[in-house]
């Protein structure tokens, strides 16, 4: 599709997956390069927590307090809110997605183990996902360990739980909705929000990296994750502003 014309030429190291569900049709750019995650890693922390939940290794109601050693720089809330609150790890899951809660993530890190996503993400055949450390743990980072995702494996991800194929229907709906409730939409839905178009999508940034991931609810739904690291942040941002929006009005030429 020419569309992609300008992410496969776009400077950087960029990640590009797309797939129209229930077809054949995929168009992919760097597929399984391993990228710095940034906030992208939060969907395969979510995934593993639910599939714990299901099987009764977890109770979405157990309580944390949220202690001040706990509070991570934004984004999120719970940096801001009293010493002492109490939140269930149903909340934090949502947090860390709705509002790429950072604190929230962590806990569920500590909780979760690393390992032990990693093993859940391999167990489920999902490639390419590398949850190594906490965020924020700039002692690992200087070392140059990074958590690491790739276009093609939070693109399969993506494509089974918009299928329920995932953990079951039930789950992978729910985990749905919670990405339905994204609040930072300046990427992927930027011009689908306004034409009542939803995106179950997740985003990720840090310095000279800028991510979105998603299903894109259009008549013929799709799977598009963009992924970069080492790009002008700006200019690749209204590349998938634009991108999303060529697909989901029909504008791709073949």
């Amino acid at each position: 599709m020419r569309c992609f014309d300008a992410v496969r030429a776009f400077p950087g190291n960029v990640g590009l997956y797309y797939r129209a569900l229930g077809g054949e049709e995929v168009e992919t750019h760097n597929p399984d390069l391993p990228l710095v995650a940034a906030s992208v890693i939060k969907i395969p922390i979510m995934v593993t927590a639910f599939r714990d939940i299901a099987a009764g290794r977890l109770d979405e109601n157990e309580i944390f307090s949220i202690k001040h050693g706990d509070k991570m720089p934004s984004c999120g809330a719970l940096t801001y809110m009293h010493d002492g609150l109490e939140v269930t790890l149903s909340d934090l899951i949502t947090l860390m997605i709705i509002l790429s809660d950072n604190t929230a993530t962590n806990l569920l890190i500590d909780r979760l183990t690393p390992d032990h996503v990693n093993r859940t993400m391999e167990a489920l055949g999902i490639p390419g996902i590398a949850l190594r450390r906490r965020l924020f743990d700039m002692e690992l980072y200087e070392r140059g360990i990074n958590n690491t995702v790739t276009a093609r494996g939070v693109g399969t991800l993506l494509e089974r739980m918009a299928t329920g194929t995932l953990l079951g229907k039930d789950v992978d709906d729910r985990m749905i909705d919670i990405l339905l409730n994204q609040r930072l939409n300046g990427k992927l839905p930027f011009f689908l929000h306004g034409k009542g178009i939803r995106c179950a999508h997740k985003t990720g940034e840090d310095d000279d990296i800028t991510h979105d991931v998603g299903i894109i609810y259009t008549e013929r739904p799709f799977v598009l994750c963009m992924l970069s690291n080492k790009v002008d942040v700006p200019a690749f941002e209204r590349l998938m502003q634009d991108t999303a929006r060529t697909l989901a009005f029909g504008e791709c030429a073949p």
